[in-house]
């Protein structure tokens, strides 16, 4: 079969506490090398330091894992004094470093299990034909123990595109979404790419813990109200203090609130650093602000809830359904959605 492939791992970070050492020990056993861009885009200078560093300490946690953490020297670290123009700078930024035989993005809040980690990296060792690799997430939400689902995840977004052939000639194109070209100029998903699904059916997914922490989440709703490319989350922040930090409307949970979208338990296990990171903040080695949780163990333990959730499962398209849904206009993905809010939900009677 020959050498395992050499994988370099991109992140790119704004304020990752408490994430960020806990990812990095995770992708630790399985990389050639990883590089971290830490820093704000010009959009996300409110939540940024006046030379564009992260305000919780990333960069000073990043610089201690290296001292500390890094005995194979495995860690390069970039940063600048001043904002990035955009995620697409940043993340070129670690791919032009890159030097393994294949790039793996990871935002700072995900997670996979070692044993699937493992699975995939002697998958490309086997077949060197795959280019590229996606991901179904499993999405937190409040707390570890709770997720969210929805009709917005389900037409495709919650298939993240994140591992990609590369070697001379290979271009990371676009950050939004994650795209890769080979010196050919083809997209590598249009070669031959393992789709989130395939793996899902493996039971291999993304743990996504992108709306666990109050500050976090606050964080994230202050940058996308300001981006110039999301003019849909205008209203992010109203959306956080009514709808996360209150839990007003339990069917408008995910951050992408113009669609349905519904809490659940979380009954699987953590990836093992996350586990980690959740006895360090029981033992008290780490201090951050928790969600609390008694508005959602009443959500999840109402009848009504349970069944309106069921109505909304049943009509969700899956898999290659939800391809081609997610194929469709943003029109017509509206409509869709306007009648299933008529079929299954009424917001005075949500619970």
């Amino acid at each position: 079969m020959g050498e395992l492939p050499r994988i370099t791992f991109g992140i790119i970070v704004l304020n990752g506490e408490p994430f960020t050492r806990y990812c990095l020990r995770a992708l630790y056993p399985f990389a050639y090398e990883i590089i971290v861009v830490e820093g704000a885009t010009i959009n996300a200078a409110a939540i940024a330091t006046p030379d564009g560093h992260s305000t919780d300490g990333t960069l000073e946690t990043l610089y201690r894992f290296k001292a500390a953490e890094d005995p194979e020297d495995k860690v390069q670290i970039i940063t600048r004094d001043g904002f990035w123009s955009e995620k697409d700078e940043q993340s070129q930024a670690y791919a032009e470093k890159a030097t393994g035989d294949y790039l793996w993005q990871v935002d700072i809040d995900e997670f996979y299990k070692p044993e699937d980690m493992q699975f995939i990296v002697e998958m490309l060792q086997s077949d060197s034909e795959i280019a590229a690799v996606s991901f179904k997430t499993i999405n937190f939400w409040g707390g570890f123990d709770y997720i969210t689902d929805g009709w917005y995840l389900r037409w495709g977004a919650g298939v993240f595109h994140r591992l990609f052939k590369w070697g001379p000639g290979y271009r990371y194109v676009t950050h939004r979404p994650p795209t890769v070209c080979d010196p050919q100029g083809r997209d590598l998903r249009r070669l031959k790419w393992i789709d989130g699904y395939q793996l899902a059916q493996r039971g291999i997914f993304l743990y996504h813990y992108s709306l666990v922490f109050p500050k976090q989440v606050l964080d994230k709703c202050t940058y996308y109200s300001q981006a110039d490319w999301a003019s849909h989350a205008r209203d992010a922040m109203e959306w956080t203090y009514s709808n996360f930090l209150r839990l007003k409307d339990p069917f408008r949970v995910h951050n992408v609130y113009q669609y349905l979208s519904w809490l659940e338990r979380f009954q699987g296990q953590h990836p093992p650093e996350i586990s980690r990171l959740r006895q360090d903040i029981h033992d008290g080695r780490i201090s951050v602000e928790l969600r609390r949780t008694d508005d959602i163990e009443r959500v999840l333990q109402s009848h009504s809830y349970m069944l309106k959730r069921a109505v909304l499962k049943m009509l969700s398209p899956l898999g290659k359904q939800a391809q081609r849904v997610h194929s469709l206009g943003a029109q017509a993905k509206r409509r869709i959605g306007y009648v299933i809010n008529k079929i299954a939900y009424s917001p005075s009677q949500h619970c």
